[in-house]
């Protein structure tokens, strides 16, 4: 069974059991100043996990891309990849740990055909100093399935990961209690760094056990399922939010509790055809037999190269599909990241020519059954990339010519010199060394300490500037930024109002400090049309104008009501719409999830601080509320 064949039977399979399939959210979510990328499934429901309902229900279900580039230093082994693809479920509030576990197990053993016997189990252990008991619910669940399907589970108390290490596992023993460094969910970690206020739970994690022959015992120490060996590979993780931490510290019983999903397709892929090798299933190995075509080389030999040009690739592909492009700014930049790190790569299989051409048609391929309302840029994503990989050859070409420069007038070389040439003219640190013995050029003593020298300056340079791009933003729900998410859509009612009717939102970012919102125009704003503008908002929010909301079917509010919204095709069939000033003709109606302020009156002073270019088309406004 392939990948595509299992995304689609998890989907059919959560059908069956009353779940909604939702579209995923996009790999670079809007409005979300706190993340780069969709990192799971369940971060575009965070909302919905904290207690608001959700339009399609309590039982929802999908397939969400994801991308975590904390990982990808670590690609190159079987099992890291930077993007991958989240199959999640979901009970707001509806079914519990029972029915879940029961779920998975079936959907593993029966649809997608796992050997039970290679299932293992691993349940949280519990806190006594928050009172916090151990998950005996979930470990019994899990024993009563696995003795329905024949097989003894003895129960393993192992604490931490360490200790897992050391004691290794004893005969008959499938299901162990580990710690909150292994099995609790919450927003910040362990119990310890649990956000006053937020839900959060144990977790029971399901590992596929590929074989004692793939522990490396030296390395990592005796088997268990929370080594970092390769035997035990975790192939899916069920949360269960029964808890909120108090203003004290201490955890409460939720009495409305629900089920977080999580679980890798290509890993589940992976044990469906018996590899602990993720880069051997249907969505890798197409890729990695053209690679070995193109350069004439053989997989076995050179598995780091070839995982990590398969790895990159793929993600390229997926953000230029949705219509990123690569840039050297956030989540533009890391996109070029991966494409020049595969293009590098490729140089070490010795391939020096343009390959994209060859391996972006089959990645396309590969997810053609993902949907359109996220893929909305499919035709132009080969362009762009063919593209980024002409102009990165030319840097490389450069880089070349100013090593030459360099050492000119000296053979030696220090780490700062490397740093420029990377960070200025985008020449690795590796080629740089390497075309430096290559030519005879000396490094000087403390050349692996002064280029990290200079990169941490750059990190420390990089963090405090983007303090302010990334400080607060909607998913808080503070105060101060809850008023400027309403004055951001009174503002852009009077420039609908007052510039142009045409005008909408092409971005924001809003903090508990200002308001950052970017609009379609084709001219600077002048002062008067800022002057009116600005005084505009000030008179709505001077009437203090009611703010309300309802949730309507799609059509309706589109139609009807004549909601303002950009993305109506990709919209949910019903939808939340906010409402400011009389009903019947308002100052603003927009398709938004919030949250927002009950009345306009208790915003403050509107002030638009600054309006500058944003991009071609663009131009962006700063506001604050006085």
């Amino acid at each position: 069974m392939n990948a595509n064949e299992i995304r689609q039977r998890f989907l059919d399979f959560q059908v069956k059991k009353g779940h909604k399939v939702i579209q995923p959210a996009p790999l670079v979510l809007e409005n979300d100043p706190t993340t780069l990328f969709t990192g799971s499934g369940m971060q575009p429901l965070l909302p919905f996990l904290l207690g608001e309902p959700h339009p399609d229900g309590k039982r929802l279900t999908d397939s969400q891309p994801s991308m975590r580039l904390q990982d990808i230093e670590d690609v190159g082994d079987p099992r890291h990849t930077t993007v991958f693809e989240m199959l999640g479920n979901w009970s707001l509030g509806d079914y519990f740990k029972e029915e879940q576990i029961r779920n998975f197990f079936e959907f593993l053993t029966k649809e997608v055909g796992l050997d039970p016997n290679k299932i293992y189990v691993t349940c949280f252990i519990g806190n006594d100093k928050y009172g916090i008991p151990k998950d005996t619910e979930a470990a019994e669940i899990w024993q009563k399935v696995f003795k329905e399907a024949g097989i003894e589970a003895k129960i393993a108390e192992i604490g931490s990961a360490k200790v897992g290490d050391k004691r290794g596992i004893k005969p008959g023993e499938r299901i162990f209690f580990y710690d909150d460094h292994e099995n609790w969910w919450s927003r910040g970690g362990g119990c310890e760094t649990t956000p006053i206020g937020d839900p959060c739970g144990p977790d029971s994690e399901v590992f596929y056990d590929f074989g004692e022959d793939k522990q490396d015992e030296a390395k990592y120490g005796l088997a268990h399922p929370a080594s970092d060996g390769a035997r035990f590979m975790e192939i899916g993780n069920q949360v269960f939010m029964q808890y909120r931490r108090l203003e004290d510290g201490s955890f409460k019983e939720l009495e409305k509790k629900n089920v977080d999903f999580g679980g890798g397709l290509e890993r589940i892929a992976a044990a469906a055809i018996g590899s602990f090798d993720v880069f051997k299933i249907s969505l890798m190995k197409p890729i990695i037999d053209k690679l070995e075509e193109i350069s004439g080389k053989k997989y076995d030999n050179n598995t780091d190269e070839m995982r990590v040009i398969a790895d990159h690739i793929r993600g390229a592909y997926l953000l230029a599909a949705q219509g990123l492009v690569p840039s050297n700014k956030t989540q533009g930049y890391a996109m070029r990241r991966l494409v020049r790190r595969a293009i590098l790569r490729a140089l070490d299989l010795g391939i020096s020519q343009n390959f994209l051409s060859e391996i972006i048609p089959i990645v396309a391929e590969n997810y053609k059954d993902l949907p359109d309302s996220i893929l909305t840029h499919r035709e132009v994503a080969l362009d762009v990339l063919l593209k980024e990989e002409k102009a990165f050859r030319q840097t490389l070409n450069k880089g070349l010519k100013e090593l030459g420069k360099m050492t000119r007038n000296s053979k030696i070389l220090d780490g700062r010199d490397l740093f420029k040439l990377q960070d200025t003219y985008g020449f690795p640190l590796e080629l740089s060394i390497e075309e430096c013995y290559r030519e005879g050029i000396e490094l000087s003593e403390k050349h692996r300490e002064e280029f990290d020298e200079a990169l941490k300056e750059q990190r420390e340079r990089s963090q405090t500037a983007s303090k302010g791009m990334f400080k607060g933003g909607l998913e808080d729900h503070g105060e101060q930024t809850v008023k400027y998410h309403t004055a951001c859509h009174l503002l852009l009612a009077a420039l609908q109002d007052l510039v142009d009717k045409n005008i909408c939102q092409k971005g924001s970012n809003i903090t508990a400090e200002r308001v950052r919102f970017d609009f379609n125009l084709d001219h600077k704003m002048t002062e008067e049309e800022l002057k009116k503008v600005e005084d505009q908002v000030n008179e709505w929010i001077k009437a203090d104008l009611p703010v309300v909301f309802d949730e309507y079917e799609k059509a309706y509010a589109r139609d009807t009501l004549k909601a303002h919204g950009q993305f109506w095709d990709k919209y949910p069939d019903i939808l939340k719409v906010y409402t400011i000033g009389d009903f019947d003709n308002p100052i603003s109606r927009e398709v938004c999830g919030g949250p927002h302020v009950e009345h306009t009156g208790i915003l403050g002073r509107f002030k638009i601080v600054k309006e500058e270019s944003s991009s071609a088309g663009v131009r962006r406004i700063k506001a604050v509320l006085e």
